[in-house]
């Protein structure tokens, strides 16, 4: 059966498994989800692979470090619905999102060389307001307040929370740094810090690390690229296949 299967250019499941350390079980789930096309079967029901589904498990595993599990999901199952644009779309906004990131990365930093005085605020602001501001839930700032990132007063007639002018600073900066990876008991410190204005220095490690991860995350985009681009190149079209780019080096079965 080896033989027969090496001959005709197909491969087994674990074949597909071993080069990149997954088990055969991850083959087949990846294979349900959409993630690699419909497998062939022979005679006596077993699943056999072509080199078409070995480029697209190189696709996802490329794709997953630049866009994420989920994304990178949803890119190989719009490729394999033939909905190409729809996965063109999909890493548009992935692209889009690390600009974004690239730009929030930017705030913080200006933010930290701006802390001091804090910019006057026409008057103070309230939770549903601020968290509109931010694009979170009410819930999420008051999640916020407990573990100790912003700190508002409360309206001694109504008993509101009011936010004032370095509350407002303390959540933006927060939100910031949520939204470049870090958790709560993270962020806690540095905000506390900032707010007493002793100094910037315990962000700056911080700031490099983020600033290498985006960056890490870029190149990482530009792999899964290059691995779908392959992978769209040998996908058939019309029922021909394309003329596709050269495939990666040979993916043989295990003796």
């Amino acid at each position: 059966m080896r033989r027969n299967l090496q001959d005709s250019g197909r491969l087994r499941p674990i074949d597909l498994a071993r080069g990149h350390g997954l088990s055969t079980q991850a083959i087949r789930n990846y294979e349900a989800a959409g993630i690699l096309p419909g497998a062939e079967r022979t005679p006596h029901g077993y699943r056999t692979y072509t080199r078409l589904h070995a480029n697209a498990l190189q696709a996802f595993l490329a794709l997953v470090p630049g866009h994420g599990h989920q994304t990178a999901t949803s890119i190989m199952q719009a490729v394999n619905r033939d909905a190409t644009e729809e996965a063109l779309r999909l890493i548009d906004e992935s692209h889009a999102q690390l600009l974004d990131d690239r730009r929030t990365l930017r705030a913080v930093e200006a933010a930290l060389h701006d802390l001091s005085p804090v910019p006057p605020e026409r008057g103070d602001t309230f939770v549903g307001p601020l968290s509109r501001r931010l694009g979170i839930r009410p819930a999420t700032l008051r999640k916020w307040e407990r573990a100790g990132l912003v700190q508002p007063r409360r309206d001694p007639r109504t008993g509101y929370r009011v936010y004032r002018a370095a509350d407002v600073r303390d959540a933006l900066l927060a939100h910031q740094l949520r939204r470049g990876g870090y958790l709560l008991e993270q962020i806690a410190p540095l905000i506390a810090q900032v707010r007493s204005a002793g100094g910037v220095a315990p962000l700056e490690s911080m700031l490099r690390d983020w600033r290498a991860r985006l960056s890490a995350r870029s190149r990482a985009m530009l792999t899964g690229a290059a691995a779908l681009d392959a992978y769209l190149g040998c996908r058939p079209v019309g029922g021909r296949p394309n003329a596709a780019p050269a495939a990666p080096g040979p993916l043989r079965p295990a003796g």
